[in-house]
């Protein structure tokens, strides 16, 4: 008998694209697909069980059906639906804290894959230019989504040293972008101006929705010959995009502000419900994040398909043309920049992070 591979946060699009593609793998028996909402998607030959991670009852699915292969992918940074922030947390920490627990009753389970964040190692003005899986953040997240990621990661550290006979993989993911994103920043990217924080020009990364159902199925099934899908990936497309390369792309103007406008522009956009402009998104924004992404290639032995730029090509097409031409939000970024450098508005940390025209 072939796998048994039960996938969590199906009724999310990307939790059902990895379920269709999955049950395809010769070597893949059954898929036990599990959300507390039923999906508006299909789920291909994969069985659906209707139940919320954060019960108990979700050790009795994983004994039920034999599960040895768990792939956690109900971690993430916006609701489903009506629920609120509250609700996120919820199911980010307590779902995964509940399935923790029957992963570490079960004797049949064998690997166990966690989708988590590059968001773990927060934003901040001394970062490093690069982030290796083994640095240490300069100031933990303080709230948020990137907080939830470094409990879960707490979490699944503990349940390694408990069960050292399960394969555990954790994979850090970049910015997920690609033609029907689901996440908070995909949501500030698609607003028609872009509010910027005055004198800081981030560094970005992103990895495309395609690259992630590849890299989630490699790290769920034996590791090839001469690599090994066990410990913890920073997982990104190769380069980097300023921010503000990505308005002049989208065709989006900006609005540059102190930082204290961008939060009060932030907190008004979370009461309307446009986008969770968090705190913690707002330090992205302000002072970027980029990822080494050498363990990917050299130990587990993926190569992403998309670069960051391509990545962020996909997402552009899909979002439509801007309020303005891309060459023509260029030509204003340029003479604001010259504005700023000509009147040393700019801070030191901004022209270090990578503050410059392209």
């Amino acid at each position: 008998m072939g796998k048994v591979v039960l996938v969590t946060g199906v009724a999310r699009q990307l939790g059902g694209r990895f379920v269709r593609r999955v049950q395809r793998d010769p070597e893949v028996d059954r898929v036990i697909a599990v959300d507390a909402v039923s999906p508006g998607h299909q789920l291909g030959d994969a069985e659906f069980v209707m139940a919320d991670i954060r019960q108990p009852a979700i050790a009795r699915v994983l004994a039920e059906h034999s599960v040895d292969t768990v792939v956690h992918l109900d971690v993430s940074g916006k609701a489903l639906g009506a629920g609120g922030r509250t609700a996120v947390k919820e199911n980010n920490v307590i779902g995964t804290m509940q399935l923790l627990g029957a992963c570490q009753k079960s004797p049949t389970v064998q690997r166990l894959v966690i989708k988590s964040s590059t968001g773990v190692y927060g934003s901040a003005p001394r970062d490093p230019a690069v982030f290796t899986e083994t640095t240490p953040p300069k100031s933990l997240p303080s709230g948020g989504f990137a907080k939830d990621a470094v409990e879960v990661e707490g979490y699944v550290r503990g349940f390694a040293r408990r069960r050292p006979d399960v394969a555990v993989c954790v994979l850090r993911f970049a910015n997920i972008l690609g033609p029907d994103p689901d996440s908070p920043l995909a949501d500030y990217l698609a607003l028609p101006v872009l509010p910027t924080v005055f004198g800081y020009d981030p560094r970005l990364q992103f990895v495309h929705e395609d690259d992630v159902i590849d890299v989630l199925r490699i790290a769920s099934h034996e590791p090839r010959r001469g690599t090994l899908n066990s410990g913890t990936f920073n997982i990104a497309g190769d380069g980097v995009l300023l921010l503000s390369q990505c308005s002049r792309r989208l065709g989006r103007p900006t609005v540059p502000l102190l930082l204290p406008a961008v939060t009060w522009v932030g907190s008004a956009l979370r009461t309307i419900g446009m986008t969770d402009f968090s705190p913690e998104q707002i330090r992205l924004l302000t002072h970027g994040r980029v990822v080494s992404t050498v363990q990917m290639r050299e130990t587990l032995g993926f190569f992403p398909r998309f670069s960051t730029a391509e990545t962020f090509a996909e997402f552009a097409r899909s979002r439509g043309p801007g309020l303005l031409p891309p060459e023509t939000v260029g030509r204003a970024v340029d003479r604001l920049a010259e504005s700023r450098f000509a009147g040393g508005a700019h801070s030191t940390h901004g022209a270090r992070r990578g503050a410059h025209r392209r």
